[in-house]
């Protein structure tokens, strides 16, 4: 009995609370850097960009290398991903130290301010891995299947080893025509009539008796006598 359907419900459960997960990071994230964006000079109407680009950057690319696996081509996500990581994670801290009220420290601030685009990324990771997967069958379904399987084919397999058994070789029917052959010879049959009667052609006839004169030849040259006066 497959166990499946409980699997199943654990993975939407899991992807259901990883895109939670990922939302919040990402709009923490969102706001920092739109922050950071403004402090920097950029204009209130077009803060919220960049953000978008540093931060979409990093969940298109992680679909991304997901999706190609093994493949060679899959450097250049990998490179996407590392870069957008390491600007968000980058930008996050300094926003966080610019921002930090001054009784804190700032390696603390920069800590926590990294968390968000560091979880950003490992949770869409863990969100695409989720929603690609899939059931495996289990053992003794694939055994039994291989065994239906072979029981099915056992029949086609005697039949072919009986076809096998019954039908001559190419060189048995081919004595066995020749062996017609002489009998029809000797009953006065010329070699077009052989021919017919044995669904050859006259040519494959006449080559059956030229090989059969030319084997008895030398058997005829060993027993002729001598010329008187000669030695062996």
């Amino acid at each position: 009995m497959r166990a499946w359907p409980g699997r199943q419900w654990a993975v939407i459960t899991s992807a259901a609370g990883t895109v939670f997960i990922a939302a919040g990071a990402f709009w923490l994230s969102f706001t920092s850097l739109a922050d950071l964006a403004r402090r920097s000079g950029i204009d209130d109407g077009q803060a919220w960009a960049w953000p978008l680009i540093v931060d979409g950057v990093i969940v298109v690319s992680t679909v991304a290398v997901v999706a190609l696996g093994g493949e060679r081509v899959a450097w250049y996500p990998w490179t996407l991903l590392a870069g957008s990581a390491a600007v968000s994670v980058t930008a996050n801290s300094l926003h966080a130290v610019v921002s930090a009220d001054a009784d804190v420290p700032a390696g603390l601030a920069a800590s926590v301010a990294a968390v968000p685009p560091v979880v950003l990324l490992a949770i869409t990771h863990l969100t695409v891995i989720l929603t690609r997967a899939r059931p495996s069958e289990p053992a003794d379904q694939t055994a039994k299947t291989a065994g239906a399987v072979s029981v099915a084919l056992a029949p086609l397999t005697t039949m072919q080893a009986d076809t096998v058994a019954i039908t001559p070789s190419m060189s048995e029917r081919a004595a066995g025509r020749r062996e017609r052959a002489v009998e029809l010879r000797e009953s006065g049959l010329s070699n077009k009539k052989i021919a017919r009667a044995l669904d050859v052609h006259p040519s494959t006839v006449g080559r059956w008796f030229a090989d059969a004169h030319q084997s008895d030849e030398p058997a005829q040259r060993d027993s002729a006598p001598l010329p008187e006066g000669a030695t062996a």
